[in-house]
């Protein structure tokens, strides 16, 4: 049923500091030209020290961070009107829901449902993919035991970040509409593209089945051998029906157009081709961590001033053109009807390539401003993005 904004709130914030009642709330998503603190905010009920408080579990979309507020309607409120576009409230008795639109109306669904509370404060945290999961111990991650490997660690916090990232991304894109509710009879349609030995790609599969999400992932890689020995896994899992390899060039692939598009580190452009194939696919959420960066560096012979105090030194000239590649990408797609952000995919210590350009189709109209800056960016370097050429119906120039 639809509501008015301050109705709707007022009835969830109500409900969240009513202390005798209330199990859970999260709120995600952005409203309409309107920013957010966080990708996404649990609440829920604690007991500390004989007091109850509203623990608040805030995640960026890389990190958690707690904060224990009391349940103050004036603070409660002031939360849930700070811009988030999704709004979940869970008493004992009831699923409260609240989407607001682009013209900022509410549109609220109430649901009957028995719940219970849990007061612990201290929970212990759980593992997206459970280290005794099979196929880590196909793939090399994880002994006989289901214990992961010394040298693997790594490897392991990689894929369980990476899964953080796509479940938070995922669930925010389908409470805002972004992307389909997936069923049995059309399910979520992922594909990783310049999959390689597929750690990745076996990780979003088990963690999607094992949240009961009907999905059918792809895997794409140039490598016959890569194609043959993950499909020799999948098979051995007893999971082929809904997960394949296929041995193809990123830019020549004949797969079917996906919900989500994935690229981890694809080396140079063929990052590029798997945007391009991504955004000409109508792909609604894209995940891609570039790795090497060679097309923009091999352009870059002179460098407009002052910025040639910088490129006289051939590291700092490397970094720079990692930044202006991935600065290319990202307004490339803003210009294609993506909300684009930039963050840290997991840190240093663990891989160096640690930059993930998260992108959600929203089919905005790109802002004159967007085009306007990125063609005098590459003029001023001299400079034509791969990416660029591999999307021309954007009409840029």
């Amino acid at each position: 049923m639809q509501t008015t904004l301050e109705d709707g709130l007022r009835s969830a914030c109500e409900q969240i500091v009513d202390t005798s009642t209330f199990v859970r709330a999260v709120l995600s998503g952005r409203r309409r030209n309107m920013q957010v603190g966080y990708e996404r905010i649990d609440i829920r009920l604690v007991e500390i020290k004989g007091e109850l408080k509203l623990q608040l579990m805030q995640s960026d979309g890389r990190a958690t961070t707690a904060k224990n507020i009391a349940p103050d309607q004036t603070v409660v409120h002031e939360l849930l009107s700070s811009g988030y576009a999704n709004i979940m409230v869970e008493s004992v008795s009831q699923l409260y829901s609240i989407r607001i639109t682009k013209s900022g109306d509410a549109q609220v669904n109430i649901e009957k449902r028995q719940s219970e509370q849990n007061l612990s404060h201290d929970i212990k945290k759980d593992r997206l993919l459970d280290s005794s999961d099979p196929f880590l111990l196909e793939v090399g991650i994880a002994d006989g035991k289901g214990v992961i490997k010394p040298s693997r660690q790594d490897k392991y916090k990689q894929v369980e970040e990476f899964l953080r990232i796509l479940s938070s991304a995922l669930n925010a894109a389908i409470e805002a509409g972004q992307i389909r509710k997936p069923t049995v009879e059309n399910p979520l349609h992922i594909v990783d593209l310049g999959c390689g030995h597929a750690y990745l790609t076996f990780a979003a599969h088990q963690f999607l089945v094992n949240s009961h999400i009907p999905v059918k992932v792809v895997g794409i890689d140039v490598r016959v051998e890569s194609r043959d020995r993950n499909n020799a896994i999948a098979k051995k899992l007893g999971i082929a029906a809904s997960i394949e390899f296929i041995a193809e060039e990123i830019s020549k692939t004949t797969s079917q157009p996906a919900d989500i598009a994935i690229a981890l580190h694809a080396c140079d452009t063929a990052t590029d081709d798997a945007i391009a194939w991504a955004v000409n696919g109508g792909a609604q959420l894209l995940l891609i961590a570039p790795c090497c960066h060679h097309d923009i560096q091999k352009q870059m012979d002179v460098a407009p001033e002052p910025w040639s105090a910088i490129t006289k030194f051939g590291l700092m000239k490397e970094r720079l053109g990692d930044l202006l590649t991935d600065s290319f990408r990202a307004q490339l797609l803003r210009i294609a009807g993506y909300r684009v952000e930039v963050i840290e995919f997991v840190a240093g210590e663990h891989t160096p390539r640690n930059l993930m350009i998260r992108a959600v189709k929203t089919d905005a109209k790109p802002d004159a401003l967007d085009i306007q800056r990125y063609v005098e960016m590459s003029s001023q370097w001299g400079v034509i993005p791969a990416l660029e050429k591999k999307l021309p119906t954007l009409n840029i120039r």
